[in-house]
């Protein structure tokens, strides 16, 4: 399974791709899409467009995005969840399933502790994909999530199978 992790953001939206065969993760790509333009379509559009040549260059069968939390600044919250629009559309576009985590989900999932630090995520990101080079915090973040999406999506399946059989 190839998980496209993604870390929804206006200006710098991280994604991550990762392998998982079993119970082993290897590092693909990872990097960071950065808006372009000086209106809040044009930025948009920028995204989509860096997004989707991100699913055409490497071909995930899943995509993971981190949910979006609710901060003091309603306006900066609300232009977030636009962009976090756009990292729900492009792998919907391209028929991928798709998962959804809160931060300290993701956090809890990797690190093993739900309120960890940026840095602490981003270590253990590297202990789990080995010799991985990181271009920046957000691909971490977006490394983080794919990792996340890989282990419930695993346990998800063994559910599923589960089921089959019982009903067989």
């Amino acid at each position: 399974m190839r998980v496209l992790g993604i870390d929804p953001g206006l200006r710098n939206m991280g994604w991550g791709v990762i392998d998982a065969d079993g119970s082993r993760l290897s590092h693909v790509a990872n990097g960071i899409c950065h808006s372009v333009g000086q209106d809040l379509a044009e930025r948009l559009l920028s995204l989509h467009t860096q997004l989707t040549d991100v699913i055409e260059q490497f071909q995930p069968d899943h995509a993971a995005i981190e949910q979006t939390f609710v901060n003091k600044d309603g306006a900066g919250t609300l232009k977030l969840g636009q962009a976090r629009g756009v990292a729900l559309l492009v792998p919907a576009q391209a028929g991928l399933v798709i998962g959804e985590y809160a931060p300290n989900k993701v956090k809890k999932t990797v690190v093993g502790v739900g309120h960890a630090e940026k840095h602490q995520v981003e270590h253990m990101v590297k202990l789990q994909l080995p010799g991985v080079s990181i271009n920046g915090p957000d691909a971490a973040d977006a490394l983080a999530i794919a990792i996340c999406h890989a282990h419930y999506a695993k346990a998800g399946a063994g559910y599923e199978a589960a089921l089959k059989r019982a009903s067989a």
